[in-house]
């Protein structure tokens, strides 16, 4: 997942849950302020109805209770009471089906609606005197109980506290004048004997102590200041004190209570009290149940209003969310961008042309590399610590550098050393080929060891071309494209197996001489390396488009296709040393890159179609001189060479030939680094101007060194041309055919490359 995805995840996640809470409190509140709204509703429309029949049922209970005891009650104004009761009743009865108007409390109003179906038969029963007076005044107390639980789940609202607190003492008050009103009724039962029962009489004292519980615990402690005014005047009035004082006389001196209860003569003030207190705490009432429910209705609309800020709040709280979000991920991604831009131009540009300038030994300018800036957030600790990264990378690579050129040194000096003693041992070869060419057998063992000594000075020169150094090329004339194969064939240990093919039209430049030399003769050995004893090694040289063209064709082992690529990879530029490492039995290739590379040669390996391997090199134009004094060949022309140079060499010895003891010791000359150079033979005056420099781009070429050309100084017994071979009939067999033959061959070339394998060091 791209960081521009996570930054937007990271933004998207919260909002959405932002905006997610915001809806759902937005929704909470909004259903909190439409049941108060609910609530404001159904009490103003059915807590008066509900009031009204609350109150009637009370009075009807207590005019009940009195004319069952046989007080004094006329029957019209019974049915005045009856009357104002059914009215209440009806009103409610017309309200309570509406559930709008009833509000969350339907099911309790529907429970009063279906106790006031037996008020027809309550007053039946108490004109009848059926029954006891206690279940007539019980069914007009469960009604009111039934409204006063209408009115205690009107005012609860769990979802706000303060509504809650504000409404329980509205409740309380509806309960306290209960109480109130249910000791009037116990009294009206005395009658007038003004005896309780003691059922009756224990009703009565725990209305008492109801009502003044509440009064004190519930009720006055909550009441508003102007409430509580208004109730302290209540409390105060004779009335109440005239409720207080008879309350007191009915509690106080009884013993026996079994058998019934006298009043005493105080309760006649009873009746009158009543009449006036009873409706101030109906005012009392109704004034607490109406600031309740005006305190629902401001509750709504705080409610809503809270909404309105909620969402209008949380609205510009998302948008700066937003606008934050935007400006940081294109604050963050453009840091991160400009240092991506400056990784990638180091890791590309910048660290390679350093890399480069300390393989080559050249300073390094630290301006260049990503300092270290001490930006101490996140994306310039990452940037310093990639300085910090580029840093260590250019120290090792120098520290490395500084060794490989330590070890170039040292390995030239190594060479320099050795070179001597390799030109020592040369000398000293020619000097017993002198002195002993009579000798066949022994002038065959020194040709023997001359030839070694050859490929050890050539092994000299690989370890000059790995540290580093250049081939030393004592050439001051271009040398002939002919004379070029036949000087890299001489190099090779089994030299007469190779058969040499060559246009002559052009010349190498002589500054590139050597190394192109040493460049075929590592090919050549390692064709005759691993070709059978008995074949031969084909070098043919021919003028392309894009220079000279020199294939080497042996007939050795079948190479996979995967191994001629990975052969190639590393033909076609100079192979870093690891893969010396990995492959430390092919000195010879690798040899052969870092030439080809200095060259800006090109080197390919395919297979033959005689199952073999060509090698394929291709010199450019630019090394190329034409050939002096030879009219230009058609192109593509190949000329037959002798194998072996004896003649020209006889020709070159002729001029100066010396007995062994007229012979001047050779001068052994040396490079820059101490590497012998190759010799050149001695000229005599006459031929030094036959072969006068060759001019290239209008400057002379260096005059010619002494160099040693092997085998001069053959016997001459062996200068008699050998007997002509058997001519050996002309192979017919197929390409295919001799490729399938030689595959028998290959598990025994591999046993032989294993061997060369544990050669190396």
């Amino acid at each position: 997942m791209r960081l521009r995805t996570l930054l937007i995840w990271l933004a998207v996640v919260p909002t959405v849950a932002m905006g997610a809470q915001v809806v759902i409190t937005a929704q909470r509140l909004l259903t909190q302020s439409q049941h108060l709204r609910t609530d404001v509703t159904s009490g103003e429309r059915l807590g008066v109805p509900l009031y009204t029949l609350m109150t009637g049922m009370q009075a009807e209970r207590t005019m009940t209770a009195a004319r069952w005891a046989g007080a004094p009650v006329a029957d019209n104004e019974l049915h005045v009471r009856r009357a104002a009761t059914d009215q209440a009743a009806a009103e409610f009865r017309r309200l309570s089906p509406d559930p709008e108007a009833s509000g969350h409390n339907h099911g309790l109003v529907e429970e009063v609606s279906h106790l006031l179906d037996g008020l027809a038969a309550t007053r039946e029963r108490a004109d009848a005197r059926t029954g006891t007076a206690e279940s007539v005044t019980g069914y007009y107390t469960g009604v009111v109980d039934a409204a006063i639980r209408v009115y205690q789940e009107e005012f609860s609202h769990a979802e706000d506290g303060e509504l809650t607190r504000e409404s329980r003492p509205a409740v309380a008050l509806l309960s306290a004048s209960e109480m109130v009103a249910r000791e009037d009724t116990v009294l009206a039962l005395a009658g007038p004997s003004r005896e309780l029962t003691s059922a009756g009489f224990d009703e009565f004292i725990s209305a008492v102590g109801a009502h003044r519980y509440l009064y004190d615990t519930w009720i006055v402690p909550y009441l508003a200041a102007d409430e509580r005014a208004f109730y302290e005047k209540i409390v105060a009035s004779p009335e109440w004190q005239t409720k207080i004082r008879i309350e007191n006389a009915v509690v106080s001196d009884h013993k026996d209570i079994e058998s019934g209860v006298k009043l005493p003569s105080e309760v006649a003030g009873w009746r009158a009290a009543h009449e006036k207190f009873a409706g101030q705490l109906g005012m009392l009432n109704g004034e607490r149940g109406r600031s309740v429910l005006a305190r629902g209705d401001a509750k709504a609309a705080e409610l809503e209003t809270d909404v309105a800020w909620l969402i209008a709040g949380s609205g510009a709280a998302l948008l700066a969310v937003v606008a934050v979000v935007v400006l940081t991920t294109r604050l963050v991604l453009r840091r991160l961008r400009v240092l991506h831009e400056r990784t990638v131009t180091v890791a590309e540009d910048t660290l390679p042309e350093v890399v480069a300038r300390l393989q080559r030994g050249q300073a390094v300018d630290d301006g260049a590399l990503p300092a270290v800036s001490g930006d101490r957030d996140e994306v310039g600790r990452i940037s310093d610590a990639f300085a910090r990264v580029v840093a260590v990378s250019v120290d090792g690579h120098r520290q490395l550098a500084d060794e490989r050129h330590g070890f170039g040194m040292f390995a030239a000096g190594i060479a320099s050393r050795t070179g001597n003693l390799v030109s020592r041992q040369l000398s000293l070869t020619e000097d017993l080929q002198d002195t002993f060419g009579h000798d066949e057998a022994l002038l065959a063992q020194l040709m023997r060891s001359d030839q070694l000594t050859v490929g050890m000075r050539r092994q000299i020169e690989n370890l000059l071309i790995l540290a580093g150094g250049e081939v030393p090329d004592p050439h001051t004339e271009p040398m002939r494209v002919a004379d070029l194969l036949r000087e890299a064939a001489a190099e090779v240990e089994d030299f007469r197996r190779i058969e040499r093919q060559a246009l002559d039209e052009a010349s190498v430049e002589p500054r590139v001489v050597s190394q192109i030399s040493h460049l075929l003769a590592e090919l050549l050995d390692n064709a005759t390396r691993f070709s059978p004893p008995r074949s031969k090694v084909v070098i043919r040289a021919e003028m392309v488009a894009d220079g000279l063209s020199v294939e080497i064709e042996d007939r050795g082992p079948r190479v996979t296709p995967a191994s001629y690529e990975e052969m190639n990879a590393r033909l076609h530029s100079a192979p870093p040393f690891s893969v010396l490492a990995q492959n430390a039995h092919r000195l010879g290739l690798f040899v052969v890159g870092h030439l080809a590379d200095q060259l800006q040669a090109t080197v390919t390996l395919r297979r033959s179609v005689y199952g073999g391997t060509s090698a394929v090199v291709i010199l450019p134009g630019e090394l190329l001189v034409p050939a002096e004094g030879e009219a230009p060949r058609k192109q593509g022309a190949l000329l037959p060479a002798p194998l072996l140079p004896a003649q020209h060499r006889a020709e070159d010895r002729s001029a100066d030939e010396r007995t062994p003891g007229e012979r001047k010791p050779e001068l052994v000359l040396h490079t820059g680094t101490g590497l012998p150079s190759r010799r050149t033979p001695e000229r005599s005056p006459e031929r030094q101007e036959d072969t006068a420099p060759a001019i290239r781009d209008g400057a002379p070429a260096r005059p010619a060194l002494p160099e040693r050309v092997p085998q001069t100084h053959i016997a001459e017994q062996l200068r008699v041309p050998r007997a002509p071979e058997p001519v050996v009939g002309q192979d017919t067999a197929t390409p295919e055919e001799v490729a399938d033959a030689w595959a028998d061959y290959e598990q025994g070339t591999q046993t032989v490359e294993a061997e060369l394998r544990q050669e190396q060091p």
